[in-house]
């Protein structure tokens, strides 16, 4: 195992009615600022529950930050932070809400110029205090620091991370999901089982306690996932589902082990150029790249096969990988490039070429170049 230091300060207040405690966990005398995306929090009762459990404070309201959240939009959020002396910044949403709250936390206390720099390298080390009302579990992003964010008029999708921007606390509230539409939750469960890919199939570190962490919230997606679509006011689906969701990135998995996110950096690309769901993107890019990748991540996805999948024999390596795209198939999840229409080629020399042109390499081994990217988009 390597070397860690694991760091985690956000404050999870999980269950039923939970919303109602945001009034002792916001600053009783902050001026908040409330974001949210397209409305549902006001057709789902949400919106009414937060704004009766925040009365009395200074209150005000950001809504449409978009499902892949747009710099363009988020900055002018920014704008109305300043205008407004918001100090206290409060999510109610799903992973896009919260990652675009991120990125104005931190662009509101942004020294250095131009924001979008925040994306392209500056380092974050103040940013507005930030808490969470989440709605949509799948991006784990309110228990972590990190945040992507796209932009519209470059057609580019970054991420930052920083530890400042850590929400100091998430409130988890099942019931809040029984609204979503299926789509949505299909998307959160491919989200989640693909954050867990990323930090678990890559190679053997003797970290024994992580693997069987990661194996256990592969299998509780695996039988949570089908229930919470199957019924969706099944309270304990809901929350199993949440809760896997959320320990799928914050950290703990990915202490002392290595990691890939070859599969998100490819993901956000196809985003970027195409306009698909991040789940959609991750459910055609990640089989692909582990089988890319099938000899350098042998043991791991041998281990994949036999613990999660529970296949004893064979070529392992092809069975585990081709389990995990018929359970992305049995929950709604396409896993190629056509069935949107898209072709494969095209993609595979848009993405390509902007992986040259930023001379970046991917994987946990460094070895995810332009043409290796090419090759695996191909097969998509």
């Amino acid at each position: 195992m390597n070397n860690f230091v694991y760091y985690n300060p956000t404050r999870i207040v999980f269950g039923k009615g939970t919303i109602a405690e945001l009034g002792k966990l916001v600053p009783t005398n902050a001026r908040v600022l409330m974001t949210y995306g397209g409305g549902s929090i006001k057709r789902n009762g949400v919106y009414e529950q937060v704004k009766v459990a925040l009365a009395g404070r200074t209150l005000v309201e950001f809504g449409g930050i978009q499902p892949n959240p747009l710099y363009e939009t988020l900055m002018e959020a920014v704008a109305v932070a300043k205008q407004e002396r918001i100090d206290f910044l409060l999510p109610v949403g799903g992973g896009s809400v919260l990652d675009g709250t991120k990125f104005i936390a931190a662009a509101a206390r942004f020294q250095g110029g131009d924001p979008w720099q925040i994306l392209t390298g500056a380092s974050v080390t103040v940013a507005l205090p930030i808490g969470a009302v989440l709605t949509l579990p799948a991006t784990g992003s309110e228990s972590n620091g990190f945040a992507v964010i796209s932009r519209k008029s470059t057609q580019e999708k970054l991420a930052f991370g920083s530890e400042a921007t850590y929400p100091q606390f998430a409130v988890l509230d099942p019931q809040t999901t029984f609204s979503l539409p299926a789509k949505q939750v299909r998307n959160g469960i491919v989200d989640a089982f693909a954050h867990v890919m990323e930090q678990y199939a890559t190679y053997p570190a003797n970290a024994a306690l992580q693997d069987r962490q990661a194996e256990a919230i592969l299998l509780t997606l695996i039988e949570e996932g089908p229930r919470t679509l199957a019924s969706m006011n099944d309270y304990d689906a809901r929350a199993n589902f949440m809760w896997a969701a959320t320990q799928a990135l914050n950290g703990l998995i990915g202490m002392g082990v290595p990691q890939d996110w070859s599969t998100h950096m490819i993901g956000h690309e196809v985003t970027a150029f195409y306009g698909l769901d991040h789940a959609e993107t991750l459910a055609i890019v990640m089989p692909q790249v582990l089988r890319h990748q099938r000899e350098r991540k042998a043991a791991k996805l041998r281990q994949f096969a036999q613990r999660v999948w529970n296949i004893g024999g064979g070529d392992l390596v092809e069975a585990g990988v081709s389990r995990m795209e018929q359970f992305f198939h049995s929950i709604g999840m396409p896993t190629r490039l056509s069935d949107y229409g898209i072709s494969a080629a095209d993609a595979a020399k848009k993405i390509s070429e902007r992986f040259a042109a930023r001379n970046v390499r991917h994987g946990e081994h460094g070895d995810l170049d332009a043409q290796a990217v090419k090759e695996i988009l191909l097969k998509c």
